[in-house]
Order: C-alpha cells, then sequence, then structure tokens
C-alpha cells in the first residue's frame, strides 16, 4: 500500500505542478488562481472518491493510490497557507482575505458536493 500511496502522490504532485504552471503563465493577477484551483477542484474529487470508497465501491488499492497518494499530494494545504502570508505581507488585506474566506469556503462546499451527489447517485 506505501508503494501505491507514493505513486499515486507522485502524479498528483505533477499535476499539481503543471496545472500551476498554466495557470500562472496566462494570469498576472494578484490572486493566488492556480492554487484556488487546484484545492476547490481537488476538495470535489476527494468528496466523490470518499463516497465511493465509503460504500465499498472502491477498491481499496485504488483509494490508497487516488485517493491517499495523488489527491494528498495534488491538493497544497501548505501552499495556500504561504500565499495567505504572502499576499498580508504585500499589503493585499482584502485579497488575502477573500482567498481564505473562499478557499475555505468552497474547499469545504466542493468536499460535500461531491460526496453528497456521489451518495445520491449510488
Amino acid at each position: 500500500m506505501i508503494i501505491l500511496i507514493g505513486l499515486g502522490g507522485s502524479f498528483g504532485a505533477l499535476c499539481r505542478y503543471i496545472i500551476a504552471l498554466r495557470v500562472t503563465n496566462k494570469s498576472n493577477q494578484v490572486f493566488p488562481l492556480a492554487t484556488f484551483i487546484i484545492n476547490s477542484s481537488g476538495s470535489f474529487l476527494l468528496g466523490v472518491l470518499g463516497a465511493l470508497y465509503m460504500s465499498d465501491l472502491l477498491a481499496e488499492w485504488v483509494w490508497y493510490l487516488v485517493g491517499i497518494g495523488f489527491m494528498g499530494a495534488y491538493t497544497t494545504f501548505s501552499t495556500f497557507g504561504v500565499e495567505a502570508i504572502q499576499l498580508l505581507l504585500q499589503g493585499n488585506r482584502k485579497i488575502a482575505s477573500y482567498y481564505v474566506l473562499l478557499s475555505v469556503l468552497l474547499g469545504i462546499t466542493g468536499a460535500g458536493v461531491g460526496f453528497i451527489s456521489t451518495t445520491y447517485f449510488l
């Protein structure tokens, strides 16, 4: 199982990096859009995977590979924290506040919608 988590984590980190590069290259905004998109989509997807796993519709090895490994490396709370602090230090308090509030609300909502909608359709 540890190998599956590591393998999934490797791909999750690569996907996060590629998405961040593409979004950042196309946007010169102060708002950390790449991390926002990654964490929001990851929350939704993990909600879907969690519902499937808890309903015994997702094999345990897939949960370790994708749910724990890939999604654990794809989403990034540490980058979110650093970006929020950087915005504050740069004097962008309003943007930092929006970033933190929207990230937390959308992350929880996305996970909930993913989990509940998947459970509903099972």
